[in-house]
Parts: C-alpha cells; structure tokens; sequence
C-alpha cells in the first residue's frame, strides 16, 4: 500500500453537496481489480473512480469506473469528475480542442465551455446509444414495482451505451418526484430504470416551486440552489448495482437525450434536473449540435483534497 493522490468532487453542481459525490484516486497504477472494487465498496458512493495512464496514444489518460457493485465500462458523472480532477491536478491536453478520456467503452470526447460569469463547464460527447424494444412483462413489473399505472407511462424504450437502462417516459414531473419504488422488487428483475417527464405547460409555476413543494410533501428536505427553471425531471433507481437512487445520472441523460431528440419528444436543447427527491439540485445541460452530436454538460466542485492510502 501507498499514498496516492484522492480527490473526492460533486459533479452537476457548483455548489458543494447539492450534486452527485464521486471518488477519485488521480494514481491508480499497480491496483488490481480486488483493490479498485474494495475500495469503492469502501467509498459506498454511487461510483469511484481510478485514473490510469492512457494505453491508447490519442487519449489523454485513462479511467476505470467502478460501483460498489461492480465495474463499468462507462459513466456520465465520473467522466466529467475524473476530467476535472485530472485538469485540477495539472493535467494538459494533447488536443487544444478537447480532452479525450479512455475507458471501458473507448475513447470520449470532453469539451470545455467558458460561463459568462468565469470558470467553465465540462460537456461530454454522448456515446452511441443502442435501443432495443422492451418486452411488455417486463415492462409491467417494473410499473408496478414503481407503483405506476398504466396510462402514466406514455413510452418505454431500453437504453444501453455502456450501462443499460430501462427508460420511461412519464406523464408529468409530480408522477416522477412522487415515485417511492420498491427497490427490492427492481434489484430481483436485475434492471436498471430511469424515468423522466417533461415541463410542458409554459404557464405552470418554476421548478424551484413545485420541486421544493413536492419535496416537502414527500417529507424530503427540499433542494436548493437551483440556478434555473429546468425542462426536464429525472430519477434513476440501480438497485441491483448497489444504488437505490443514483442523485444525478449522466450515462442515463445521455441515453434519455439521444432517444428523445430522436422521436421528436426534446428540443435540441434543454436543460434536466435530477436529484431533487434526495435534497440534491443536479443540473444537466444537454444539446444537440449542428452534426448530431450530443453533449452533456455539467459544472463540477472539489469538496475533499489530500492523499489516501491504497
């Protein structure tokens, strides 16, 4: 064992403690597969994150991604907590235009965008989704296991872009903040769910309203800050990996965005919330750019900096 740098930072927030928590050893060189995931299991973070040096040559470093359940081979929140961990630590891109990141699923592309008011917010580039239909069983006992009925579920499609997720898209956001599943039944179907609903009515009252109002009545502590009124509301429950309610997705916006956009259901750009339903305010810009590519951006904060022995 040795002391290796660690950082622990919240991702899709500028704000400590209001977004998703990620572990981060920025020295992951001569830890095996047994070390990485006792570690995260350790952590009990959502994930942990390992950075490595790159074994492809266009690639700026590498990072591999664990759960307290197991490894992925890609992840939303620690791409762009690893990239900023990598940047804070004194890391210097080949490319002046992006960061490229290695992992499980290959090379990932991150950009930085300039805010107007200073500093920058990290966007990843959104790998390819594969969609695939999903049988009406299996949909119907993840409804119930969700309490929903049926005609609150307008479509469901299953996600996959390194994590699969079932995806649903629901009636309205008070059904998605008002979900308490049965996390048992959705760790037994060994299924991965994400749903979402968007913020239709222009005339209807700002997210920070109605969020914090339903967050009370669920007896949630209610969130703050949130900086703007978001189109979307999202939840993803991963029981089966560990997690009950991931506080802020990226793989399953990225995943939501592509297919969305696709169908015709989301503009180009929009911009989700998550996390709301654990006193958390994630935001998640996503757009679409003039070449179908898809990013999904995010600000990211250092809350823990020092050495852990590993």
């Amino acid at each position: 064992m040795k002391l290796r740098l660690f950082k622990q930072v919240d991702v899709f927030t500028a704000t400590p403690y209001f977004g998703n928590p990620l572990a981060v050893v920025l020295d992951g060189s001569g830890l095996d597969d047994e070390a990485m995931q006792r570690f995260a299991r350790w952590t009990n973070l959502s994930e942990t994150s390992f950075l490595l040096p790159p074994t492809d040559p266009s690639a700026d470093y590498r990072v591999r991604i664990f759960t307290p359940g197991g490894e992925l081979p890609f992840a939303g929140h620690p791409t762009l907590g690893s990239c900023h961990s990598w940047l804070q630590a004194g890391g210097r891109p080949k490319r002046r235009d992006f960061i490229v990141q290695e992992c499980g699923l290959g090379l990932v592309k991150i950009r930085r965008d300039a805010l107007p008011a200073g500093g920058q917010r990290l966007a990843f580039a959104a790998p390819p989704v594969k969609r695939m239909a999903t049988s009406t069983v299996l949909l119907a006992k993840v409804a119930a296991a969700l309490g929903l009925k049926s005609n609150q579920v307008l479509v469901a499609q299953t996600l996959d872009n390194g994590p699969r997720w079932l995806a649903l898209l629901l009636d309205s956001p008070e059904t998605v903040l008002q979900l308490m599943p049965n996390h048992l039944a959705l760790s037994n179907l060994q299924v991965q769910v994400g749903v979402a609903a968007f913020y239709l009515a222009p005339e209807a009252p700002p997210l920070i309203g109605r969020a914090n109002r339903e967050a009370r009545a669920f007896g949630q502590q209610a969130a703050q800050p949130i900086a703007d009124a978001p189109d979307l509301e999202v939840r993803a429950f991963a029981a089966g990996i560990g997690i009950p309610e991931d506080p802020v997705t990226g793989s399953l916006n990225a995943s939501l965005a592509q297919w969305l956009m696709a169908e015709g259901y989301a503009p180009e750009r929009y911009l989700a919330s998550q996390g709301i339903c654990l006193g958390r305010a994630g935001q998640l810009h996503i757009e679409r750019d003039a070449c179908g590519q898809v990013w999904v951006g995010g600000e990211s904060v250092t809350c823990v900096d020092g050495k852990v022995t590993l």
